[in-house]
């Protein structure tokens, strides 16, 4: 079999320390070659400049293809969030343990769904 020179991307994952955990177990944690992580735990001290620090260097990085976010954080950057109109690398916004999922505070969702609606 031929070994292919393309590398895959990575997820990222903004979150609360239950959520960055889960998917570390699941296995997507990485450094890059400058060993920065592609995860960020967020807890009650971390300010708002930090995460928004946080996701604009997940998109500008080229090894990442997804981004997923706690719901409730992306609430506290939907700025910067609604400001970021790139499709790759894509951003989802996921449920907490503590906070349960509300699309109607989605807005990535909520222009997904603009391209797809019928004028």
């Amino acid at each position: 079999m031929a070994h292919s020179s393309v590398k895959g991307k990575l997820i990222a994952v903004i979150g609360d320390e239950d959520t960055c955990t889960g998917f570390l177990l699941g296995g997507v944690g990485e450094l890059n070659k400058n060993r920065q992580p592609n995860f960020m735990v967020v807890d009650k001290n971390t300010s708002i400049s930090d995460i928004e620090d946080c996701f604009k260097a997940f998109v500008s990085r080229p090894d990442i293809a997804i981004i997923l976010i706690n719901q409730n954080i992306a609430e506290e950057i939907r700025m910067t969030l609604d400001a970021y109109t790139q499709p790759i690398p894509s951003v989802l916004e996921i449920p907490s343990k503590e906070h349960p999922y509300d699309a109607s505070k989605d807005s990535i969702l909520r222009r997904a769904k603009g391209v797809f609606v019928a004028e």
